[in-house]
């Protein structure tokens, strides 16, 4: 009895205990995630910054301002600045928060790293000649806040450690660093010069298709080569290590490694690689319009030393089953004929079918054969095809709503095979695996 009376006065007060925080907590505000508010820094808008200059933590200062939109360095040279270190810059001095004030007064500032700051960050706006400063000194204990504050107030407070990197720039990270300037859109010319190769390579724009000029006549691959000119529109400068040397000798450029000429037009534009620096990590080039050499990386390098043959397009043929609306093998004295066909009403799909000999075949089997055969690749080429070599089959193809045609043919020679269209130089060697399950996918269609 005694204990199912202790039971009711344990029930009893669970009970009130429950009640009475239902009651209290409900009526509190909910609790914010969010923790207290943070303030800015400085009360400005990133485009309303007309003029900034950074002291480094190595000493360094630069000036840049703002005009007609475009950031320029004024000192200690004038140069073009790199617009996105710029925009870094103004767009965290705009949103700088104070992550929590350490002091309102501080008396000793070298505690703080502040006495002689690390880096310092002057910045003005349009129309206004006030001079706003930040101050930026140690990190914290644990790496994550650094420690910092304005000219114009004595409270110290701390802002974000990562803001270490933004703040803290040199000359050469704040100046335009492009290898090279051009307009990618207009170059209708390249030109690739090598240690490598025996001759240098030419490259011709016509039409939106590249082609290979010299030292032959062949179609050059679209992908590859605008790939290039994209990375170096895109290269950019690791260093400069001699504004106007006396001998180019040092850097391996009085007989540079690779140089690379782009033509727009009459406008000709060129730079040249050299050795490698001591460590490897880079490559020293030198633009034909400025005295200076400077490093870049080295995969900037590597694609001007390939030759001319690996500028060429690996595929076979541009024919593929879903652009394509004929296809034709020649092969062993007879010819099968595929078209794409409309359906007997307006809304159906096209669907290849067998037209010659004219049977009804599952567009599956054709469609497999048709991606088999067009996915053929180089693996190399030849200058010229072996002796002895047997034709073993013609493909043609029209695509492109029936204005283009690919045009291949086979050889075998011993386990090799090889392909070669009309109007191109040598052959390409392909593998004879593909071929062979190609032909098998074409053999299972009858």
């Amino acid at each position: 009895m005694r204990g199912l009376r202790s039971t009711l006065v344990l029930f009893v007060v669970l009970v009130g205990l429950v009640a009475y925080i239902w009651f209290v907590e409900r009526k509190r505000e909910p609790a914010s995630d969010e923790g207290p508010a943070k303030t800015k820094v400085f009360s400005v808008e990133a485009d309303k910054i007309a003029s900034i200059e950074v002291k480094a933590s190595a000493g360094e200062r630069t000036a840049l301002a703002r005009r007609d939109g475009k950031w320029s360095i004024t000192s200690p040279e004038t140069l073009e600045a790199d617009e996105a270190e710029v925009s870094g810059l103004t767009t965290n001095l705009a949103t700088l928060e104070v992550q929590r004030v350490v002091a309102e007064q501080a008396n000793d500032l070298s505690q703080f790293g502040l006495a002689e700051p690390k880096v310092e960050v002057s910045f003005k706006l349009e129309g206004d000649a006030t001079t706003r400063r930040l101050l930026l000194g140690d990190k914290t204990a644990t790496g994550g806040d650094m420690y910092a504050k304005t000219a114009d107030q004595p409270r110290v407070f701390l802002v974000a450690g990562y803001l270490d990197t933004t703040f803290d720039r040199k000359t050469f990270d704040l100046r335009d660093k492009k290898v090279l300037r051009f307009d990618r859109d207009k170059v209708d010319a390249m030109e690739i010069a090598s240690a490598q190769a025996p001759a240098p390579a030419r490259f011709a724009k016509t039409n939106d298709s590249w082609r290979l000029a010299a030292p032959l006549d062949a179609r050059a691959d679209f992908g590859a080569i605008e790939g290039l000119i994209g990375r170096l529109a895109s290269g950019q400068m690791k260093s400069i290590v001699a504004a106007a040397p006396a001998d180019l000798k040092e850097y391996g450029l009085d007989a540079p490694d690779a140089t690379v000429a782009l033509i727009a037009g009459s406008a000709r534009t060129a730079i040249s690689f050299g050795a490698k620096t001591p460590d490897g990590s880079g490559v020293y080039a030198k633009d034909a319009s400025r005295p200076m050499v400077f490093t870049v990386e080295p995969f900037l390098v590597e694609d001007l030393k390939k030759p001319p043959s690996e500028f060429r397009p690996k595929d076979l043929f541009e024919f593929r089953s879903f652009s394509g609306n004929r296809f034709e093998i020649a092969r062993g004295g007879a010819t099968l004929v595929f078209e794409k066909q409309k359906g007997k009403d307006a809304s159906a799909p096209e669907t290849w079918a067998q037209t010659q000999p004219a049977k009804a075949i599952e567009e599956a089997k054709i469609l497999d054969a048709l991606s088999k055969m067009s996915n053929l690749r180089a693996q190399s080429f030849v200058d010229a095809l072996p002796a002895g070599s047997a034709q073993a089959a013609v493909v043609t193809t029209r695509h492109g709503d029936g204005k283009k045609e690919d045009r291949v043919t086979f050889f075998l020679s011993g386990t090799e095979v090889y392909a070669t269209r009309p109007g191109e130089p040598g052959a390409a060697s392909v593998a004879k695996t593909d071929y062979d399950d190609a032909i098998k996918a074409i053999d299972a269609i009858k």
